[in-house]
C-alpha cells in the first residue's frame, strides 16, 4: 500500500471512529431508577448498637444501604436518578408537648396501653439526627435529587390524647387496635426535621432542582431528569390536610403537564386498602391540618391528571394498588415498609424479643424502580434489593421464610416474592405526558423558583 492510501485509510477510520463515538453520546437514554427508601428508623434507633448491648450496629447496616445507593447514582456511572424517602428517618421523639397544639385543646392523657410508644430520649440530637444526616451526605455527594417526606417518628413531640381515652375496662386479651379501645397517639412539631431536611438545609439550600416548600421543608417539592422527561416529585406530610394540600395544588398549578409523584408517609396498609394507622388517625383529631388517605386520593391524587404515583410506607409490608382518576387515567399507589425485619440481628447472634420474633432492624432492603421508557409501553419493574445480604428479593431463597409470617402470612411464597418483584405496564403513560425527549430539562427557568409557604407546625 503508498503512502496516499494508508493515509486515506487512517483519515476514513479515524472518521468512522469520531462518528461512532458521536453516535454513543447521543443516543437516548430512556431508561432510570427510582430509589425508594422505606422506615429507617430502626436502623438508626440509638439502641440497636454494640454500645446498648445490642449484637451488632444496626446504624452501620443504615450507612451502608446509603453508600450503596449512592453508588449506582448515574453520576457513577449507575441508574439512579432520583431517591425518595417515605420518611420515619429515625425513631425517637424529644417532648411530650406542643404548646400550640395544647392551645388549641389537643392535650395529653395518661394511657398505659400506649405507655411504649411514648417515650422520648436526648439521644435523638447526639446519634439518631447525626446517623440519618450522615446516610443523606451520601446522596448528596453523590448528586442524586431526593426528597424526603416526614413520618410520625420524625415529629419532635408524641403524647397520647385526652380526646380519646383508652378503654380500662376490657380485658388485655380482648382489646382491639383500634383507636376507641387503645386511644389515640397525637405528634407534632418538625424542628428536629428541619434541622435535616428543611429548605434552608445545606441539603437543599440553593439547589436548582429543589424548587418549593411549605413549612419551612415540612412539605417538599422537586424537579429530575431522566428517561426523556422531567418529573415532579412531592413530599407531603403525615397524613396532610387542607393547608399542605393547597399548597401542593400550587406546586401542582405552577408545573402543568409534568409526570408527577407523591411521596407520603402512612396512606394505605397491606392489604391495598386506603386506610390511617389504627392508633395514630390524626385526621380525626387535628382536621385544621390533617386528613385521611381517602380525602387525600378525593380532593388531591384524583384530580390532577399528571399525578401517576404514589411511594408511601408506614404499615408494615408491602402492597400495589391501581386506581383510575377523574380523568379515566390510573394512578399507582406503592407500599413498603420492612422496618421490622431483623434476620441480620438473629445472624449476628441477637436473641428473640420475648413474643418470638426479631428486633426489626430493617436488613437494608429498600426498593427500585427501574422505569424503561423506550418502547411502546411505558415500563416500571419494581425490584426489592438489600445492601445487607447484596441480594434482590427473588434471588434469596430464604426470603419467604424469613419475612413472610410477620408481614403478609396470608400469602404463598410464589405471591410474596411477587409483592416484591413485579412489572406495571403504564399503558396511558405516552398519551398523558407525551414522547420522550433527547434533551433534559433546564432548571435555570425562573418559573421554578423557591416558593416558601408558612403554616401551622
Amino acid at each position: 500500500m503508498n503512502n496516499n492510501k494508508k493515509t486515506l485509510t487512517a483519515i476514513l477510520t479515524l472518521c468512522l471512529i469520531i462518528n461512532a463515538c458521536s453516535s454513543i453520546q447521543t443516543t437516548p437514554d430512556y431508561t432510570f431508577t427510582l430509589a425508594v427508601i422505606p422506615d429507617t428508623q430502626n436502623m438508626t434507633d440509638f439502641t440497636r448498637q454494640r454500645d446498648q448491648g445490642f449484637a451488632l450496629d444496626s446504624s452501620e447496616i443504615f450507612l451502608d444501604q446509603m453508600r450503596h445507593i449512592a453508588s449506582k447514582a448515574e453520576s457513577q456511572g449507575g441508574e439512579i436518578a432520583f431517591v425518595a424517602s417515605v420518611g420515619d428517618v429515625w425513631q425517637h421523639q424529644t417532648t411530650n408537648y406542643n404548646e400550640d397544639h395544647y392551645r388549641r385543646g389537643l392535650t395529653a392523657i395518661e394511657n398505659p396501653h400506649l405507655v411504649g410508644n411514648l417515650d422520648t430520649h436526648e439521644e435523638v440530637f447526639s446519634f439518631e439526627i447525626p446517623t440519618a444526616a450522615a446516610g443523606y451526605e451520601y446522596i448528596s455527594e453523590a448528586g442524586i435529587p431526593f426528597g424526603v417526606a416526614p413520618g410520625n417518628h420524625d415529629y419532635d413531640a408524641i403524647w397520647a390524647l385526652a380526646a380519646f381515652p383508652p378503654n380500662l375496662d376490657k380485658p388485655e386479651d380482648e382489646l382491639e387496635l383500634s383507636t376507641e379501645d387503645l386511644g389515640n397517639l397525637h405528634v407534632a412539631g418538625l424542628a428536629n426535621f428541619r434541622s435535616v431536611f428543611g429548605s434552608d438545609s445545606d441539603f437543599f439550600r440553593d439547589k436548582d432542582w429543589y424548587i418549593s416548600a411549605y413549612n419551612g421543608g415540612n412539605n417538599s417539592a422537586q424537579l429530575f431528569s431522566a428517561g426523556g422527561y422531567t418529573f415532579l416529585h412531592i413530599t407531603l406530610e403525615m397524613q396532610a390536610g387542607p393547608p399542605m394540600l393547597a399548597w401542593a395544588q400550587q406546586v401542582i398549578d405552577a408545573n402543568p403537564g409534568l409526570p408527577t409523584i407523591v411521596t407520603t408517609h402512612d396512606y394505605m396498609n397491606s392489604q391495598g386498602e386506603r386506610v390511617h394507622s389504627p392508633i395514630q388517625n390524626l385526621a380525626i383529631a387535628d382536621p385544621q391540618q390533617n386528613g385521611s388517605s381517602q380525602a387525600l386520593w378525593d380532593n388531591f391524587l384524583s384530580k390532577n391528571d399528571q399525578i401517576f404515583m404514589l411511594l408511601c410506607g408506614h404499615q408494615l409490608g408491602q402492597a400495589l394498588r391501581v386506581d383510575e382518576n377523574d380523568y379515566g387515567n390510573l394512578v399507582y399507589q406503592i407500599l413498603a415498609d420492612y422496618q421490622e425485619r431483623g434476620q441480620a440481628g438473629v445472624d449476628a447472634g441477637q436473641a428473640l424479643r420475648e413474643n418470638g420474633l426479631t428486633w426489626g432492624i430493617g436488613d437494608g432492603w429498600y426498593r427500585e424502580l427501574d422505569f424503561d421508557l423506550s418502547g411502546d409501553a411505558a415500563l416500571i419493574h419494581v425490584k426489592t434489593y438489600s445492601s445487607h445480604y447484596g441480594a434482590y428479593s427473588s434471588n434469596l431463597q430464604s426470603y419467604p421464610d424469613w419475612y413472610k409470617e410477620q408481614e403478609n402470612p396470608e400469602l404463598t411464597d410464589a405471591q410474596f416474592y411477587a409483592a416484591d418483584e413485579y412489572t406495571i405496564i403504564m399503558g396511558d403513560f405516552f398519551e398523558r405526558f407525551g414522547e420522550p425527549q433527547l434533551q433534559g430539562f433546564s432548571f435555570s427557568n425562573p418559573r421554578f423558583q423557591p416558593t416558601i409557604g408558612i403554616g401551622l407546625d
